[in-house]
């Protein structure tokens, strides 16, 4: 009887470990999250194979093997299947992104668009660099800083990818490229931060700038909501800061000219209350609303004419936009006096930056 006692003790001994030796759960190698919109979790790395499960982006799974370009996951639900290596993202990866997304939450914003065509964002800018996500046609964005980098040299394919050619194929003569630091709106309301290349974006500039800056032959980079004053029904009317430059993408500077728009009450539309045309401006654009209503507006910006950096300050009081001299600075060269000129239907007044009264 105890013989048999001992042994009965000894089996059920060696079936517990062999059970918990297959059922107990299996330690993961690392975790790592979603890289695309949706990832299909599937049952076998066969060709023959079923769906098991989906993920979205950014949801995090567990690493528990791999085989070549295959990575056996689990999700938090304890879903476990397949996936490609492609569709996932690491945590210093993911960390990363993260990292950026918060810190255009501090950056302010220059300009607002919408992507033209299914986009690759990507974590630092470069074709080569690598990819956060992809982002659909007609997300909003919200445009941070700009980068010019060299093209590479295999140019632009005829069949346009998301990061490889310019809409509707063909070559370029460019030889660098712009690529924007963007916040997408997401439609499942996130919001995500990453560079896409800037062809790829389409600004939403609020009329009629757009035809004021053709007028000019200015291509809008960016704008900026100076103040507002009522027109003859009392409604108001936004003034605003419009920079751009001349030519194609790639430029050394961000913008190179300026405008600023008032709302003139007499002629009940929008006029050319200060232009200059000889900085090469870097973004950001740091804006100072007025503290009062009716209070003189600021804004500034860093400067690199000639190859030095200074910081560049203008004042605008009423519709009167002056430049605001450092103390001590050498005063700026005054043209003879203020003049008007016509240009395709538009009021062009010029006014001395450091002139005590505007030009009639």
């Amino acid at each position: 009887m105890r013989k048999l006692l001992i042994g009965f003790v000894v089996v059920v001994a060696i079936a517990s470990a062999l059970y918990y030796r297959l059922h107990r759960a299996k330690a993961s190698l690392e975790s790592a999250y979603a890289g695309n919109r949706e990832v299909t979790i599937w049952s076998t790395t066969a060709q023959v194979r079923s769906a098991v499960a989906t993920v979205n982006f950014g949801d995090r799974v567990d690493v528990m093997s791999r085989y070549g370009d295959q990575v056996q996951v689990r999700t938090v639900s304890g879903a476990t299947g397949w996936v490609n290596e492609s569709d996932l993202l690491s945590t210093e990866f993911w960390n990363k992104a993260k990292e950026l997304n918060a810190a255009t939450v501090t950056m302010p914003v220059e300009a607002r668009g919408h992507t033209r065509v299914l986009s690759n964002m990507h974590l630092d800018p470069g074709r080569d660099t690598p990819r956060i996500r992809q982002v659909n046609k007609n997300a909003a964005v919200d445009l941070f800083e700009r980068r010019a980098l060299e093209m590479p040299a295999s140019g632009i394919s005829k069949t346009a990818d998301q990061d490889g050619a310019a809409i509707g194929g063909g070559s370029t003569n460019a030889r660098k490229e712009d690529w924007w630091l963007v916040r997408a709106h997401l439609p499942d309301q996130t919001q995500l931060s990453g560079w896409i290349l800037g062809r790829f974006i389409d600004l939403d500039v609020p009329a009629p700038l757009p035809d004021y800056a053709s007028a000019a032959a200015m291509r809008i980079v960016a704008w900026f909501e100076l103040d507002r004053v009522p027109d003859s029904d009392g409604a108001l009317k936004p003034q605003y800061l419009v920079v751009g430059v001349r030519g194609a993408e790639g430029q050394a500077c961000d913008f190179t000219m300026m405008r600023v728009f008032t709302w003139g009450k007499q002629r009940d539309r929008y006029e050319t209350a200060f232009v200059e045309s000889d900085v090469c401006g870097r973004l950001p654009v740091k804006l100072t609303p007025a503290q009062t209503a009716g209070g003189d507006v600021s804004f500034g910006f860093n400067n690199m004419s000639n190859g030095i950096s200074e910081q560049r300050l203008y004042r605008m009081h009423q519709t009167i936009v002056r430049r605001v001299r450092e103390p001590g600075a050498a005063p700026l060269k005054r043209p003879s006096g203020p003049r008007k000129e016509k240009k395709s239907g538009l009021t062009i007044r010029h006014i001395p930056p450091d002139a005590s009264a505007p030009a009639q």
